[in-house]
C-alpha cells in the first residue's frame, strides 16, 4: 500500500469517526450516523423502482433511477455547454478583433450564476429534464469558453511563427494545425472543472421540481430523513468520483 493511500484511509478514518462521535451527541433528524446513512444507501440501492423515458420502461433501483434521472441533465447539459464553450472561446482568443468585440458582452454576463436564469429556462423550456439540462448548459459554457480562450491567449508567440515559418498562412488551417493542439490541455482543465462542477449546478437546478438527486436530497430533507438525504449526497460525490476517473482514463487514452 503506497503512502498516499494509506494517509488517504487515515483521513476518511478520523473524519468517520468523527462524524460518528458528533451525531451520537444529537438527534438523528439532525445528523444520522455513518451507519445509519450506510443504511438508508444499501435500501434505496437494492429498491426496485421502475424508470421510464420516451415510452421505455426499465426496472432499476430506486438509487439506479434516480441517478438516471439526473444523467439525463447532466449529460445533454454538459455535451452543450463544452461543444459551444471551446470553439467560441478558441475563436475570441484567436481574433483580437472579436475578443474586442465580446469582451464587454462576456464580461457583463459571465458573473451572473446559472440559477439567475432559471427563472427565463422555465418560461422558454419548461421546467422538466430540459429546463435543467439548459441550466447545467450555462455553466458549464462559461468555465469552458473562459478556459479555452485563457488557454489561446497563453501559447507562446514562437508556436505561430513557427507555423507561419513551415508554410501555414491562412487562420483556418493555423487554427487546426497549431491552436488547437496547443490549447488542448487548457480546454481538458477546462471539460474537467465543468465535470465537478456540472454536479453542483444539477443538485440547484433539480431543486426547482425538475426530478434527480438533487429534487430527492432536499424532498427527503424536510420529511426530516436525513439519512436518505445523506445518503443521496454520497451517490452524488461518487457520481462525481466516476465522472471524473472516466475523464481521467479518456484523457489519458486520446493522449498522443
Amino acid at each position: 500500500m503506497s503512502g498516499r493511500v494509506g494517509r488517504g484511509l487515515v483521513g476518511a478514518a478520523v473524519f468517520v469517526a468523527g462524524w460518528w462521535s458528533l451525531a451520537s451527541t444529537v438527534p438523528s433528524y439532525l445528523l444520522p450516523t455513518p451507519a445509519a446513512v450506510l443504511g438508508a444507501f444499501v435500501t434505496e440501492l437494492t429498491t426496485p423502482a421502475t424508470f421510464a423515458f420516451g415510452g421505455v420502461e426499465l426496472k432499476l433501483t430506486e438509487l439506479s433511477a434516480v441517478l438516471l434521472q439526473s444523467l439525463l441533465h447532466y449529460v445533454p447539459g454538459l455535451l452543450l455547454g463544452v461543444g459551444l464553450g471551446a470553439p467560441l472561446g478558441i475563436a475570441l482568443g484567436y481574433s483580437t478583433r472579436l475578443d474586442e468585440y465580446f469582451t464587454p458582452a462576456v464580461g457583463l454576463l459571465r458573473p451572473i450564476p446559472p440559477l439567475a436564469w432559471m427563472g427565463f429556462v422555465i418560461a422558454w423550456v419548461g421546467i422538466g429534464h430540459a429546463g435543467a439540462a439548459v441550466i447545467v448548459a450555462i455553466g458549464s459554457f462559461w468555465i469552458t469558453l473562459l478556459g479555452a480562450h485563457d488557454g489561446v491567449r497563453e501559447l507562446p508567440t514562437e508556436w505561430i511563427e513557427v507555423g507561419e515559418s513551415l508554410g501555414v498562412r491562412d487562420h483556418r488551417t493555423m487554427v487546426r494545425k497549431v491552436v488547437i493542439p496547443g490549447v488542448a490541455p487548457s480546454v481538458s482543465t477546462a471539460v474537467r472543472t465543468s465535470l465537478g462542477r456540472s454536479w453542483m449546478i444539477i443538485v440547484a437546478a433539480e431543486l426547482f421540481g425538475a426530478p434527480g438527486l438533487g429534487y430527492r436530497i432536499i424532498h427527503t430533507a424536510q420529511s426530516l430523513a436525513m439519512d436518505v438525504s445523506m445518503a443521496y449526497m454520497v451517490a452524488l460525490g461518487l457520481a462525481y468520483l466516476a465522472t471524473d476517473a472516466l475523464f481521467q482514463v479518456a484523457r489519458e487514452v486520446a493522449a498522443p
